[in-house]
């Protein structure tokens, strides 16, 4: 109804155009929102204020001449001038019951558009370090990326899902060498762990493994690993120091290949439960793109000589220096180290370059909230590749808080003790994940509440959405427990009997529903969504509990089914942006 109102505003201004009360050259601004007052209808526009300027016209004579100017629709009642220069439309409520039958037309895509116009956006999101499984904190950050991703092809647009995998850099070294270390011990050596490496039970798992498939093919004694280290933080020594030198000596003891397998074997086994744990998710990528491919093809290489080339790097205490202060970062940032070494940063230029590259008109980043500093760098970067920095987008997300009853539980995946996402899934499912992750705003601390999330009560707000479309399931099959059948034209026909006022507000809410999409869509944000399925299924048991459906006569109950599929239709379109299912029974 809001874009039938808006084609009827944009005739009028056509109309004064061409009466020349309009600049023919005027762009035309059109603002329709629902109105929060039915006293005031049920939409108003503010196009008369924005325009009075151009059109040296008073607001409110203005507006007076765009009502005359309206088209007749016979959906529209009335219309009136309020204030400085709303024009409010009051609606035919028959006229608006057809939102049930355009439900029923469309189905699934009922609530889709294409205001995107097929522009390419990437979303990229998660990219968590392949050093552990995933945890509830990066939970949140795959719910709400894919949820804006799905969100934005429902509003038209071509969205590439990405995950840039960081699987180069010191971290990885960590890794690298706590998963030899632990092998070590399954060939019956005794070394002292790291202070700073990794202690999970699953670097455990992936060091058996490679010695359970090769043997002893990466044994060194004890005496060789110690010899030469400097001492761990529990000698007194400091432990990013000593992790370091453990990293270099496994390197040269190793040697070129056989470090490289034993890096492999990490990397690839966590990368693989990365990707089955977010595919049990519902969360699916186009691309797994690998940090480690940027300096293999020298794209880390040639995005520092564009950056060389534009003047924006210099020279000092010999490393190489992005001067991102010229173009609004707090200080300028370290490009290759003084010992030659490229940064992550330089990196993750090059990966902004390819993504500029490859033509998208949108680049979406999903990040943690501490990453919160970095978006200026980025931004300078690309402006100074000479891309548009404008076309980035970065979507801040706060990392989940897990509590169990009072207690919150501590996560660090260095330590091991951490609540995985996997875990989360299995106590509270999938749907129940994903539902309580989107309920807020991402950039808004959230504590996920587990007795709330496996509850089977109205207080559960994924429970209640999903009851919602159960209890319209049971309606019917009832109705075929009575030996009736539903005559959908009949219903369709007889819609006019729907003027109860739940059917009423039932019918103004379903009409919203492509709005609310679009709108999440294009402010990232979901939480409109799930607050809009919650208002609707709290209507709709409002409705259950106040009406018979299976009545005696035919026309009003074939109209009430036809209302209450709707619904079901709706309810299941939504959960499903959403990543949740929409279970007939409960």
């Amino acid at each position: 109804m809001k874009k039938r109102l808006e084609t009827l505003l944009r005739s009028a201004l056509e109309r004064l155009k061409t009466a020349g009360d309009l600049p023919a050259d005027q762009e035309v601004p059109l603002q329709i929102e629902r109105t929060r007052d039915p006293a005031h209808g049920d939409f108003a526009a503010n196009t008369a204020m924005l325009l009075a300027k151009s059109a040296r016209c008073d607001p409110r004579r203005l507006a007076e001449k765009i009502r005359a100017a309206l088209p007749e629709d016979p959906a529209v009642i009335r219309t009136e001038i309020a204030g400085p220069g709303f024009i409010n439309f009051f609606l035919d409520a028959i006229a608006q019951h057809r939102v049930i039958a355009d439900i029923h037309g469309q189905g699934p895509g009922f609530g889709r558009s294409s205001i995107g116009a097929g522009q390419r956006v990437q979303v990229e999101f998660v990219s968590a370090n392949p050093t552990g499984p995933l945890h509830v904190g990066h939970g949140r950050g795959a719910a709400y990326g894919a949820v804006v991703a799905d969100l934005l092809e429902a509003a038209g647009f071509d969205v590439h899902r990405e995950y840039y995998v960081n699987d180069a850099g010191r971290q990885m070294d960590i890794l690298a060498a706590s998963v030899w270390l632990r092998y070590l011990e399954n060939c019956g050596e005794v070394l002292p762990f790291p202070a700073n490496g990794y202690r999970g039970e699953y670097v455990r798992d992936i060091a058996s493994d490679l010695y359970r498939t090769q043997g002893e093919r990466y044994r060194t004694s004890a005496d060789e690993v110690l010899l030469g280290l400097p001492p761990d933080e529990p000698q007194g020594g400091d432990k990013e120091e000593y992790i370091d030198a453990v990293v270099s000596k496994s390197k040269n003891l190793l040697g070129p290949e056989r470090y490289c397998e034993v890096f492999n074997a990490g990397l690839d086994s966590i990368l693989d439960d990365i990707r089955d744990d977010l595919g049990e998710f519902g969360t699916h990528y186009q691309e797994w793109f690998s940090e480690q491919s940027l300096t293999e093809t020298g794209a880390v290489e040639r995005a520092l000589e564009r950056l060389k080339s534009s003047g924006y790097v210099y020279e000092k205490d010999g490393a190489q220096w992005f001067a991102s202060t010229r173009l609004g970062d707090e200080k300028d940032r370290v490009l290759v180290r003084e010992n030659g070494q490229t940064t992550y940063f330089a990196s993750d230029v090059a990966y902004h370059l390819n993504k500029l590259e490859r033509g998208f008109d949108r680049i979406v980043n999903v990040w943690g909230a501490d990453h919160h500093g970095y978006i200026p760098r980025v931004k300078a970067a690309i402006q100074a590749l000479g891309g548009d920095a404008s076309k980035l987008e970065v979507l801040l997300v706060q990392f989940a808080v897990l509590y169990r009853g009072t207690e919150r539980v501590q996560m660090s995946t260095r330590s091991g003790e951490f609540v995985t996402l996997r875990q989360l899934r299995n106590e509270v499912g999938k749907d129940a994940a994903r539902f309580f992750y989107v309920m807020r705003k991402s950039d808004q601390h959230m504590d996920f509440d587990l007795k709330l999330a496996t509850s089977r009560t109205n207080e559960n707000p994924v429970y209640y959405v999903q009851y919602a479309h159960a209890r319209v399931c049971s309606v019917f099959r009832q109705l075929d427990e009575k030996g009736w059948a539903r005559d959908l034209g009949r219903g369709m026909r007889r819609l006019e009997r729907l003027c109860e006022p739940h059917e009423l507000t039932l019918v103004a809410s379903l009409s919203r529903y492509p709005e609310v999409v679009e709108q999440a869509a294009l402010q990232y944000a979901p939480h409109h969504l799930v607050h809009y399925l919650r208002d609707l299924a709290a209507e709709f048991h409002g409705y259950y509990n106040s009406c018979q459906f299976l009545v005696e006569d035919g026309d009003l109950r074939d109209a009430r089914l036809n209302l209450i599929d709707a619904v079901r239709q709706v309810i299941a379109n939504g959960l499903g942006l959403l990543g949740v299912s929409a279970p007939e029974t409960m």
